[in-house]
């Protein structure tokens, strides 16, 4: 489906709200209420249908012919049985609508942990040893990732030569995937690979938390390869400061060119070093697992599949804590009020039939 008519229809399905009489009133899914005009015209045509059919009977027939020549035909039990249709349809779309009256306050408590990502968005990830793309993995994983977390607060920090926060803690996790798709290696402001760097960002995001958890990790996707090395102190921090890190690997050990692409995103040639050579990039495994060992965490790898399964098998099992409170305000639904006598009306639909049946004399 194209983007706008996503948008339109996403528009078209945002809650509505509104006064009336000084009652707070509202639609979760307003969207819902064009099958009211589906109901609304369903009943209509029936309307107009039985009038055109009882016009043409009178034209051709006397009224008193009809019940010999035509008995138990009926000219508006059709009409009644659309109406019933119509209006059941109606109701329908209105139960559906989600109408809401009301409103009760109710404290509710976020539990979890912390979460801050560490996203490799140097010039390998753009290796295409898995498909499309290690970095195109990388996302499939984070999403995976996103999709299934409740309550934890997560942060993005990506990293090249230089590392810097995408997205701070939240537990908003549309907010964190808006952020991941602005990642693009060719915008990285310095190229290289600085894991080490990037973990004691990570690390810093954690400690600055409002309300932090009692239990936090750091989840590192990358191809492991560091150019700068600043590994080891980074890791002795994070053990210091009682934070596990689950390195995810992403790419082949056997070793994949890396692309380059023009300004319009078109394949040019490989990467080559100062001696003209091709570069080759591998996943380094033994690195990665040394940088989780060490911090208590755990290697991740599966070359076909989506490793973030396994991760959030890990994070289920860590200890959650309170990480905030918030008022939140909730409206009093009152979809019954209209999805039972809708259901009425479809069976009094059909249960009339169309002619009333008469034993032959």
């Amino acid at each position: 489906m194209p983007a706008f008519l996503t948008d339109f229809f996403g528009k078209l399905m945002e809650p509505l709200r509104f006064l009336f009489l000084g009652y707070q009133m509202g639609l979760a899914k307003p969207g819902y209420l064009a099958l009211c005009v589906v109901g609304g015209l369903v009943g209509t045509l029936a309307l107009l249908l039985a009038l055109r059919r009882r016009s043409r009977v009178s034209a051709l027939l006397n009224e008193r012919l009809v019940d010999k020549l035509a008995p138990g035909a009926s000219r508006w039990r059709p009409a009644v049985q659309g109406g019933f249709y119509g209006l059941g349809l109606l109701l329908f779309g209105l139960a559906l609508a989600q109408p809401q009256c009301g409103t009760k306050s109710e404290l509710t408590k976020r539990r979890g942990i912390d979460v801050v990502v560490v996203l490799d968005a140097s010039k390998s990830m753009l290796a295409r040893d898995v498909q499309p793309s290690r970095l195109e993995r990388a996302r499939l994983e984070l999403t995976t990732l996103l999709d299934e977390l409740k309550g934890d607060r997560v942060g993005l920090v990506a990293f090249a030569g230089d590392a810097f926060v995408q997205s701070p803690l939240t537990s908003d996790y549309s907010a964190v995937k808006l952020f991941l798709r602005a990642v693009d290696p060719e915008q990285m402001p310095q190229g290289g690979s600085n894991i080490g760097d990037a973990l004691l960002l990570a690390r810093q995001v954690l400690e600055n938390a409002d309300r932090g958890a009692k239990e936090r990790v750091v989840v590192l996707l990358s191809d492991g390869e560091d150019l700068v090395g600043q590994v080891d102190e980074a890791v002795a921090a994070l053990k210091a400061a009682n934070v596990q890190v689950l390195t995810v690997g992403v790419g082949s050990e056997q070793g994949e060119p890396i692309p380059v692409y023009n300004r319009r995103g078109e394949f040019v040639d490989y990467k080559k070093d100062s001696s003209g050579e091709t570069v080759i990039t591998r996943m380094d495994r033994g690195g990665l697992t040394a940088i989780a060992e060490a911090t208590g965490g755990t290697f991740y790898y599966q070359p076909r599949g989506v490793a973030m399964a396994q991760v959030l098998e890990r994070i289920e099992q860590m200890q959650k804590s309170e990480l905030e409170s918030r008022v939140t305000v909730r409206y009093d639904e009152r979809f019954q009020v209209f999805a039972v006598p809708g259901l009425v009306m479809l069976v009094l639909g059909m249960l009339l039939l169309p002619s009333a049946r008469r034993r032959p004399s």
